[in-house]
């Protein structure tokens, strides 16, 4: 028997929406039904990619929102709860990295990658998490998600991203926590670890002689496509996971074993 996974009448907000697997994330479920929230910095880009939603037949609303700044991750989440309904779904996306040898870390450049990546990320699920636990919902049927978006760095240290790998492990142990702690309130919180998968930020990169040798390294030598997470998305996103509480799951093409 066929199934296809159905998000009708569920509000997702999705962080970090104006590129790159944020943008790719909102396209795949508006597809599947869900009305969406595009939310970062860039709002010109987000408004173009509203465009695109909704002249496929979809839903989507913009939101103006820096996950540095606490005061815009609250008024970014009431801002979309007013226009497009209380929130079900939240992926938690946005990201930042940088690439240099330990000993040369700034302590501006530590507060940049953990800022947006590990504070960011959490005060942004604890305002979206307040509100579904002030709506109340039982266990028994979970009906929340959260899905944090982490890393294969996260769970395998790499050269040159030691601050990013640190941030993203954190990433992994804060979805342990708010799935041991929020779960009782019908909130199911997963990560995804993907590995690399080209995208227009480093679309340039694989390319380039470093770029190439990376790939080399890759058990099937190849980077991964924005597409590759749909299923993943999507499962986690629907009520077919509703037994999937605090799972991290590598999609990497092998890469972490």
């Amino acid at each position: 028997m066929g199934r296809s996974i159905n998000l009708e009448g569920k509000v997702a907000l999705i962080t970090g929406a104006s590129s790159g697997l944020g943008k790719r994330f909102a396209q795949v479920l508006s597809s599947a039904g869900a009305k969406v929230v595009l939310a970062s910095r860039r709002t010109e880009r987000l408004k173009e990619l509203r465009a695109e939603i909704e002249s496929s037949g979809g839903a989507a609303h913009v939101v103006s929102l820096d996950v540095t700044d606490y005061q815009s991750i609250k008024a970014a989440v009431a801002h979309a709860e007013t226009e497009a309904g209380t929130i079900d779904i939240l992926v938690n996306n946005s990201g930042v990295s940088t690439t240099q040898k330990l000993t040369d870390v700034t302590p501006a450049d530590f507060e940049f990658v953990f800022g947006t990546n590990v504070r960011g990320a959490f005060f942004v699920a604890q305002e979206v998490a307040k509100r579904m636990i002030m709506r109340g919902n039982g266990p028994a049927k979970p009906a929340y998600r959260i899905i944090n978006v982490a890393s294969v760095a996260g769970l395998r240290v790499f050269p040159q991203i030691g601050v990013y790998s640190m941030s993203k492990a954190a990433v992994v142990q804060m979805t342990k926590a708010m799935a041991l702690e929020w779960g009782r309130h019908g909130i199911n919180v997963n990560a995804i670890c993907p590995g690399y998968i080209d995208t227009e930020i480093n679309h340039h990169h694989w390319k380039t002689e470093q770029g190439q040798k990376l790939i080399s390294m890759l058990p099937r030598r190849r980077v991964g496509s924005p597409e590759d997470l749909d299923g993943l998305l999507l499962l986690l996103a629907a009520d077919e996971s509703q037994f999937m509480n605090g799972s991290v799951i590598s999609a990497d093409d092998g890469f972490s074993l």
